[in-house]
């Protein structure tokens, strides 16, 4: 998906974030009919990462915050292939966390964004790698 990054609000508005959030639902449309399988693979890993509903709806709700975060999803492709595990943690006791059995911390170095946490869950019974969120990580 082609968006110029002129496109993507910068403020902290409800009305901005809801745009970014929307830009991010388009590009995960466009990128599942372009990917079929869902997956990438990660190097580092040895393993694919598949991306989900939840993925989508977890980077979309928090990703959306952020420009830079917004921005950092745009190179998913990259940030699944490339991103390094940093920590292998517990869920943490939200609902929404309750179908994985660990949490993967990974990270990956995005050009003109800056570091980028990519957040990969582990599924109980089938293992499989499943992307839970990308946000950039803020610069202090």
């Amino acid at each position: 998906m082609r968006i110029n990054k002129e496109e993507i609000p910068r403020g902290d508005t409800p009305e901005e974030i809801k745009k970014r959030s929307d830009i991010i639902w388009s590009f995960y449309q466009e990128w599942k009919t372009e990917n079929p399988n869902q997956r990438v693979y990660n190097h580092r890993l040895k393993d694919y990462i598949n991306v989900r509903k939840i993925s989508i709806d977890e980077t979309a709700r928090h990703a959306s915050k952020k420009y830079l975060s917004t921005l950092a999803v745009l190179q998913l492709d990259a940030i699944l292939a490339c991103a390094k595990l940093i920590k292998t943690g517990k869920t943490e006791k939200r609902a929404n966390q309750q179908e994985f059995k660990a949490m993967l911390v990974m990270l990956y170095e995005c050009p003109g964004i800056g570091t980028v946490k990519l957040l990969v869950g582990i599924r109980h019974k089938t293992l499989l790698k499943v992307q839970y969120c990308i946000t950039a990580l803020e610069v202090e």
